[in-house]
């Protein structure tokens, strides 16, 4: 059903299905000393609506309730209309750093001089991103009066690198212009390398959710719109909270970046930046009650994916899981992302502020510690469907059950 929705071919599907996906010559190109393959589970989030679009989402992840729960906040967004993304020009920041200089505001004044010249270098090597409509944008400098190391210069190139992630274009185009820097300066250049704060390359979301849909046994929906609330903003002013609030977030968002290829570790790194660039670490969303009492979530964070390049077109699977996800852009795919970490961060939230996180996770988790304890087959859903009547998931348990139902 999910080939067809994506109309994947036999290879695609086989690719997905770990059949045919990355193999042993494969990964051996990709790596280093490589000896082998490690799979993950690939799973797909249902009921996104995105922009008026219908996505299915594909996510690697092993960690139980992430996919459920995603699915379920997605479906609870659908009801308030889907989620409204947007976001910046996929623009990279390069950062050249400048030492051994006389005076760090004169420098910078001569590299400034130089801006155009510089910009017209950079797009010497970067042809291909050119070509798309892509290439230098501006130069910008950073004097650093007082160092441990002396004062230095941080010049900051702008690229915008279109579909591709851009980490090897704008490399390239660093080195490339770092002699003129060094004979526009008088200085000498150390480091010349991509920051993975990308903070001109923004993703953004938000949504609505009807109160009427929060609704629980416990609680009536007005409640449970208050509870959540107070859970965002418990994130907002405290950091010890506000790292696993946003962990949540990056449970979901990680999963479809490495799902797609793109690289996690620098979209991990850039959010978790991007929390404390007041200088106090904070919550990468927003939460609260509308005027008719419906529950407002919104995100924004930076979003450096590619859709060309690296393991998005190397690995078989990540081909597969792009063309399923349906994106036509990286900025598409950046949006998808921001929605499916506003949406994670709902369902995280929603189940701490409602029943508690360990139930619904709990139960999840009762399938893998039921195989954890040597069940299989048909007798994984007894041991958990017995450990979930008798309110009891622990791996103890489940071998003692295991064993009884052996028999």
């Amino acid at each position: 059903m999910v080939g067809q929705w994506a109309n994947l071919t036999p290879e695609e599907q086989a690719a997905l299905l770990g059949v045919g996906g990355l193999n042993a010559v494969q990964a051996d190109h990709m790596i280093e000393n490589a000896i082998g393959v490690y799979g993950l589970p690939l799973g797909v989030a249902t009921n996104f609506l995105i922009n008026g679009r219908d996505y299915l989402i594909p996510m690697v992840v092993e960690e139980p309730s992430v996919v459920a729960g995603l699915s379920n906040a997605a479906r609870l967004f659908r009801e308030g209309g889907g989620f409204i993304t947007s976001s910046d020009e996929p623009v990279m920041i390069g950062q050249i750093q400048v030492l051994d200089l006389a005076d760090v505001y004169v420098a910078a004044g001569a590299v400034m001089a130089q801006r155009q010249q510089l910009l017209a270098e950079a797009d010497k090597v970067s042809s291909s991103i050119v070509q798309y409509g892509g290439g230098a944008r501006d130069l910008q400098v950073r004097p650093i009066v007082d160092t441990p190391v002396g004062p230095m210069l941080i010049v900051h190139l702008l690229m915008d690198t279109r579909d591709a992630m851009g980490a090897n274009t704008i490399n390239t185009a660093l080195e490339h212009i770092a002699p003129f820097i060094e004979q526009a300066t008088g200085g000498r250049v150390n480091l010349r390398i991509l920051s993975n704060l990308a903070d001109h390359r923004k993703a953004r979301a938000e949504g609505t959710i009807p109160k009427a849909e929060l609704t629980t046994d416990k609680l009536s929906g007005e409640d449970a719109v208050q509870a959540i609330v107070e859970a965002g903003v418990f994130a907002e002013v405290d950091p010890y909270r506000a790292a696993t609030h946003n962990k949540g977030i990056m449970n979901g968002i990680d999963a479809v970046v490495i799902a797609t290829g793109n690289d996690w570790r620098a979209i991990e790194a850039g959010a978790h930046a991007f929390a404390a660039r007041s200088g106090r670490y904070t919550s990468l969303t927003e939460w609260w009650q509308d005027d008719d009492g419906n529950l407002q979530g919104y995100i924004e964070l930076p979003m450096a994916v590619g859709t060309v390049g690296g393991a998005t077109r190397v690995h078989p699977a990540a081909g597969a899981a792009l063309k399923l996800l349906g994106v036509e852009s990286a900025r598409e795919l950046a949006e998808v992302c921001a929605a499916v970490g506003l949406g994670q961060n709902l369902a995280a939230m929603r189940a701490l502020a409602t029943e508690g996180i360990q139930r619904g996770h709990m139960r999840l988790h009762a399938r893998q510690i039921a195989v954890a304890a040597g069940a299989s087959g048909d007798l994984i859903n007894r041991v958990v469907q017995a450990m979930i009547t008798e309110n009891n998931i622990r791996l103890e348990r489940a071998r003692q059950l295991v064993q009884e139902m052996s028999k």
